[in-house]
C-alpha cells in the first residue's frame, strides 16, 4: 500500500482559498488514480475530486466543478487540491486515496476502490 500524507488544511474565511497536499510514498507505479474525500460531521464521506496518476484527467463532482482543482506533481508524488471560494458547507475533513484499480473514466471510481487513504486533515471555513 501507500502511505499517504496530507497538509494545508486551515481554518479559512468565506471566499477564501486553501491549497491541499498529498505526498504519496511506496509503490507509486502499481497506482492508477488518486482522489480527494471529504467528511463533515454527520455527514457520508464524499469524493471531491479524482485524478488520473498516468494521463491526468479528472473528475469533479458538481458542487466542486469551476471552484477546486486537482493536480499533480509525478516529479514529487504529490497531489494538489487548490480550493478557491470557500465556503462554510465545505467544512470537513479532507482526506486523499489512491486506487490500484484501473478505469477508463475517471469519474468511475468508487469509495471501495481505493486502497490506501492518508489520515485527513482539517478544513474549516467561518467568519
Amino acid at each position: 500500500q501507500l502511505q499517504l500524507v496530507e497538509s494545508g488544511g486551515d481554518l479559512v474565511q468565506p471566499g477564501g482559498s486553501l491549497r491541499l497536499s498529498c505526498v504519496a510514498s511506496g509503490p507509486t507505479s502499481e497506482y492508477y488514480a488518486i482522489a480527494w474525500f471529504r467528511q463533515a460531521p454527520g455527514q457520508e464521506r464524499e469524493e471531491v475530486s479524482c485524478i488520473n496518476f498516468r494521463d491526468s484527467s479528472t473528475y469533479y463532482p458538481y458542487f466542486a466543478k469551476g471552484r477546486f482543482t486537482i493536480y499533480r506533481d509525478n516529479a514529487q508524488n504529490t497531489v494538489y487540491l487548490q480550493m478557491n471560494d470557500l465556503k462554510p458547507e465545505d467544512t470537513a475533513v479532507y482526506s486523499c486515496a489512491a486506487s490500484r484499480r484501473f478505469k477508463q473514466n475517471v469519474g468511475g471510481y468508487r469509495q471501495s476502490d481505493f486502497d490506501s487513504w492518508g489520515q485527513g486533515i482539517q478544513v474549516t471555513v467561518s467568519s
